[in-house]
C-alpha cells in the first residue's frame, strides 16, 4: 500500500478585492483532477486540505502553481505544508495564543528559512506592545489591535525585505484550523 502524506495549501494574494478570483469549488476540483485526495477547502482566501502520495512539499507546490495558472489564467504562489509541520507551528508559538483572539495573533509563513539578518533593520522596540519571532519557516507577529492596524505589519510587509521569498499570512484562527484539518486528513 502506497503511502500518503496531508497537506494544506495556502495560495497567496487571491480573492482579495475582487482580483485574482479563485473560486473554492473550481480549486477542490482541479485538486482532485491533480490526483489529490480527501480535498477541502477552508474560507475564500485560498485554503486547502489534501492527502497525496507525493512527500515533496516543494514539488507539489510548483505542480498546483503550474496548475492554477493554466485553469485559470494568470500565476499565483502557493506553498504546501505537510500535517506535522503545521501542527508544529501550532505548538511552537511563542505567544500566550489561548489568551490572545484570533485576529490579534498572525503567523507568515515563508517558502525558505528566513535569516534573522533580513529583519535587522526593524527596531523592536520601537513598535511595542507589537512583536515578531521567527519559526521554521515561518514568522509569528502579536498585533494587539489587529493587522489592519499594525505599523509592524507594515514594516514586515515591505516586498524588499523578503525578497525571493514566498510568503503568505494568516490569522490565529486560520493556522489552527489548518492544522486540525490535516491532521484529521492524516488519521
Amino acid at each position: 500500500m502506497e503511502n500518503t502524506y496531508a497537506y494544506a495549501l495556502l495560495l497567496r494574494g487571491i480573492n482579495v478585492g475582487g482580483h485574482r478570483k479563485v473560486p473554492m469549488a473550481d480549486l477542490r476540483v482541479l485538486l482532485t483532477e491533480l490526483g489529490h485526495g480527501g480535498v477541502r477547502s477552508y474560507l475564500q482566501s485560498g485554503n486547502a486540505v489534501f492527502t497525496s502520495p507525493e512527500p515533496d512539499e516543494d514539488r507539489l507546490a510548483s505542480a498546483i502553481e503550474r496548475a492554477v495558472e493554466g485553469h485559470f489564467g494568470f500565476a499565483v504562489d502557493c506553498l504546501v505544508r505537510g500535517a506535522r509541520y503545521l501542527r508544529a507551528i501550532v505548538d511552537d508559538c511563542p505567544f500566550p495564543a489561548a489568551e490572545l483572539e484570533g485576529r490579534q495573533l498572525h503567523v507568515t509563513y515563508f517558502s525558505e528559512r528566513v535569516d534573522p539578518e533580513r529583519l535587522a533593520g526593524i527596531d523592536p522596540a520601537a513598535h511595542l506592545p507589537e512583536e515578531f519571532r521567527l519559526g521554521d519557516r515561518a514568522l509569528y507577529l502579536y498585533a494587539p489591535d489587529g493587522l489592519g492596524r499594525s505599523k509592524l505589519a507594515e514594516q514586515l510587509a515591505r516586498p524588499s525585505l523578503f525578497k525571493g521569498i514566498t510568503a503568505t499570512t494568516r490569522n490565529w484562527n486560520t493556522v489552527v484550523k489548518l492544522a486540525d484539518m490535516a491532521a484529521e486528513a492524516e488519521a
